[in-house]
Formats: structure tokens, sequence, C-alpha cells
């Protein structure tokens, strides 16, 4: 498995924990919606980010 799904993984449990917390706190589930979705796109940006190959030095 590459670090790019292994990353989007860990991050997809991630965002799933804080939506439960969320909904256990009363919160209004279209917030926990639009709260889930920012954090998918933040981890889809942030593991495009971190597995990007380094250019080699030139």
């Amino acid at each position: 498995m590459s670090s790019f799904a292994t990353y989007l993984i860990g991050y997809f449990i991630f965002v799933i924990g804080l939506a439960i917390a969320a909904y256990l706190l009363h919160a209004p589930s279209q917030w926990i919606g639009v709260g889930a979705l920012i954090f998918i796109g933040l981890g889809i940006l942030s593991a495009t980010q971190r597995t990007k190959p380094r250019d080699p030095p030139g």
C-alpha cells in the first residue's frame, strides 16, 4: 500500500472520530457534514503534499 493511501486511511479514521464526537456532543448534523467535508479536503491536500516526490537538486 502506498504512503498516500496509508495517510488518507488514517486521516479518514480521524475525521470519522471527530464526527462521532460532534454527534455525541449534539452538534447539528449539517455542521457535522460541513466540518467532515472540510477536514477530508484538508486531508487530501496534506496527503498530496507529504507524499509528493521531491525534485532532484539540479
